[in-house]
């Protein structure tokens, strides 16, 4: 299964902020969402940067004044690690897990964003895909008793 099934089954909408958005209101959006992380992207919808809930507690505890007067691009990751449409969920997660990134941005091959996905996303779809296979070994083994 590629990150395509993933964006197909959860779908591909992306919250972001521009890089001059207050932390604070970028917290906010994380957490009326119940989300963990934001695109920062340009005025074209170029990906930028991506600020998670883990960005912001580490600036809350490291730095003098916390969030206060910070911006998304103060504390967005800048060098953001993407996967494409095509990508295996199991390179994804291997990723993920390398990283330890909890999401990952999907671009398609000009860098335009499809979506964002999380660890969550894809250890659901593994599930999903778990729990069919056990469906279908189960019913293959309850037919063939049967015969």
């Amino acid at each position: 299964m590629t990150i395509a099934a993933v964006l197909k089954q959860k779908g591909n909408a992306v919250i972001s902020v521009t890089p001059d958005t207050p932390v604070a209101e970028v917290a906010r959006v994380i957490a009326q969402r119940r989300i963990g992380a934001v695109m920062v992207l340009d005025a074209r919808g170029g990906v930028l940067g991506i600020v998670s809930e883990r960005d912001i507690v580490r600036a809350l505890a490291t730095r003098a004044n916390g969030i206060e007067g910070q911006r998304a691009e103060d504390l967005m990751t800048r060098e953001v690690v993407m996967v494409g449409p095509h990508t295996p969920v199991d390179t994804a997660l291997r990723v993920m897990d390398e990283h330890y990134f909890r999401h990952l941005p999907v671009v398609d091959g000009s860098g335009r964003l499809l979506g964002l996905v999380s660890v969550r996303d894809l250890v659901r779809h593994r599930i999903a895909q778990q729990e069919q296979a056990v469906e279908s070994l189960t019913h293959y083994v309850t037919r063939s008793y049967m015969h």
